[in-house]
């Protein structure tokens, strides 16, 4: 879901509370102490990040729109590892911890992904054009690219 401006923010807010509602419904398991935390990272790969992330591919992602998600991610991960900030755990410790990826890696290998099935497009499909299309006009300031530049930007 793009906005009119064609940022994805809308999208990244929506994910979130939907990682979040999916979190909720799985605070029981995800914050047994009897679980490992390992089972538990797993259980929330599957589902919590599973449930926040699809579509992410596509997003034209920014800056903050990342933040806000690694920020969503770790709130949950401080509380399925009983930590709290005052704690001063890093949070690539924490992820380590269970098993988990990074936000920002996870959104680098959908769009990975993503892009390596439209190269496997014939030429003359729609989706496989996208990548060479320019829109027509004045530029923002913010340096908007084409996509085939900003998919291997991630590389």
């Amino acid at each position: 879901m793009l906005s009119v401006d064609g940022d994805a923010d809308a999208a990244v807010e929506a994910r979130i509370r939907t990682g979040w509602n999916k979190f909720r419904q799985l605070v029981p398991l995800l914050t047994n102490k009897d679980i490992s935390l390992i089972t538990r990272g797993k259980l929330y790969s599957s589902c919590v990040q599973n449930s926040t992330l699809p579509g992410s591919e596509t997003w034209p992602v920014r800056k903050d729109n990342e933040v806000a998600l690694q920020r969503a991610t770790m709130r949950t991960v401080r509380w399925m590892c009983g930590d709290k900030v005052e704690d001063r755990f890093p949070n690539k410790e924490l992820r380590e911890r269970l098993g988990i990826d990074d936000t920002t890696l996870i959104l680098q290998k959908n769009r990975l992904r993503w892009y390596g099935r439209v190269l496997q497009k014939e030429d003359n499909e729609w989706v496989k054009k996208c990548m060479e299309y320019e829109a027509e006009g004045p530029r923002q300031k913010s340096g908007e690219r084409l996509w085939k530049k900003t998919a291997k930007h991630v590389n």
